[in-house]
């Protein structure tokens, strides 16, 4: 069976890690500003009321923004994989 070693594929992997290294950011700072800073607030129906700006959060957004960064984190580190390996 024939590897192909195609600088082009290794490229176009490359900018795909990136963007979705990039999207697992941005999925780890929502998940940081929508759960973590209130994980001490919620009740037990899972919300938590902010006076000040009037917004509910809920318990469950911690776990679909989490699963957002994981999927992404999971899928950057397989293009970088095929992107870096030496084959």
């Amino acid at each position: 069976m024939r590897r192909d070693n195609d600088p082009m594929k290794k490229a176009i992997c490359a900018v795909l890690a990136i963007a979705t290294g990039a999207g697992a950011l941005l999925f780890a700072l929502a998940w940081h500003d929508r759960y973590w800073l209130w994980r001490d607030c919620f009740n037990e129906l899972g919300r938590c009321y902010d006076s000040e700006s009037g917004e509910v959060f809920l318990e469950q957004a911690g776990l679909v923004w989490g699963m957002f960064t994981i999927g992404c984190l999971l899928v950057c580190l397989f293009f970088a994989r095929l992107a870096f390996s030496r084959r």
